[in-house]
């Protein structure tokens, strides 16, 4: 019998980006509600110069396939669509187009009413704190993938629907000082874990499948003693942890009717903004620990950057940082599984370097940088 042909390593980039397109960048506070749905795209079709700046970013970086957070939730073809045509496929100051025929996006929870008085103000506003996850209008910080490689579209799976009171051992808030639930019990029953969405999304590499586990946390603030959205952010990044052992993801379903996680030995990157900081008081207890020593998740080498570290230079994790709040909170994180990682860094160029301007503020392009890693694929060993 014929031994099987070898199959070849691929190299590529993999990348996330949180580009705050959303309509807090194009409208002022009091018009968000009433208009925010639509922001987004109108600055498209205005060629907006921010918009303009992150797609000068993505073209000098030139990720092979990219998650994009806080890109707005709205019809393709008056958004993604938009930036593709009109952005990408034209030069930004000099810099080469750049194509991504593949793309995926989904709605997301931001921003969906709820009928509870969630912030236990008193009110029940359906928007803001009030929403299933905090949005003033459906579809704010929205999420999408943009690749350069063909997407196994039929195995696409979204858990935007996931209950969080499903989760074993879930951390529901409690009214502080008592053994009370913060949510009504109504509430609870119906409450979404996922703040936008957890995707995975297999990218088909050559020969290939690579799963591209996708998700935005909550942030673990604007919240009281109760810590409601440090709880939440803590169980949406669990939700990938136990994704990846077939041991603790039985009680998984996605919105497609699918039981379980990932199975064993699948190459796969988590990629997105997770709130998430090793340095950061505010994140419930061993957060991101729950991914960064997780057995199946090669967390080494950190990206970094100069540009990070001179931000802050007296703070000895800087040049990890990867938002203008001095925090890592964006994450590339492939699998043990079938990867090496050839190198990496964080978009954060230096003041007085070439394009530092871009970075200069978040009306300039976002007040988070582009991650990035180099992979190369490989056969089992």
């Amino acid at each position: 019998m014929a031994k099987p042909e070898p199959v070849e390593p691929v190299s590529l980039r993999v990348a996330t980006f949180n580009v705050s397109m959303d309509a807090s960048n194009y409208l002022p506070n009091d018009k968000l509600v009433a208009e925010g749905a639509g922001a987004l795209t109108h600055a498209l079709a205005d060629q907006h110069p921010q918009i303009q700046a992150i797609a000068e970013i993505i073209q000098h970086v030139r990720p092979d396939i990219l998650v994009l957070n806080e890109f707005d939730y709205v019809p393709a073809e008056q958004g993604i669509e938009v930036f593709l045509k009109d952005y990408l496929a034209h030069s930004q100051r000099g810099e080469s187009p750049i194509d991504y025929p593949y793309y995926f996006i989904a709605p997301v929870n931001t921003g969906e009413p709820s009928p509870f008085d969630l912030d236990q103000d008193g009110h029940a506003s359906g928007v803001g704190n009030d929403a299933w996850a905090y949005g003033n209008y459906p579809g704010q910080y929205g999420m999408v993938v943009l690749s350069k490689y063909p997407l196994a579209d039929d195995a696409i799976r979204t858990f935007r629907n996931f209950k969080w009171k499903d989760m074993p051992g879930a951390l529901q808030p409690l009214k502080p000082g008592t053994q009370e639930p913060w949510y009504p019990a109504a509430a609870w029953q119906e409450f979404p874990l996922s703040s936008k969405s957890h995707w995975d999304v297999p990218v088909m590499v050559g020969d290939f499948a690579l799963h591209l586990l996708v998700s935005h946390p909550t942030p673990p603030v604007f919240d009281g003693p109760e810590d409601r959205n440090g709880r939440r952010n803590h169980d949406e990044i669990r939700f990938w942890a136990d994704y990846l052992q077939p041991h603790l993801s039985d009680y998984i379903y996605d919105d497609q009717g699918r039981s379980g996680g990932l199975a064993p030995q699948q190459r796969f990157v988590v990629a997105g903004d997770l709130n998430a900081s090793v340095e950061s008081t505010d994140n419930y207890p061993g957060t991101i620990a729950q991914l960064l020593q997780h057995p199946a998740v090669q967390a080494e080498p950190t990206p970094t950057s100069a540009g990070g570290s001179a931000h802050t230079p007296n703070n000895p994790h800087a040049a990890t940082h990867t938002a203008g709040w001095r925090k890592r909170a964006d994450y590339v994180l492939p699998s043990v599984y079938g990867t090496r990682v050839i190198q990496s860094g964080v978009f954060w160029p230096t003041v007085g370097q070439p394009k530092a301007d871009l970075v200069s503020a978040r009306q300039r392009s976002s007040d988070h940088r582009l991650v990035w890693v180099d992979l190369q694929l490989i056969a089992a060993e």
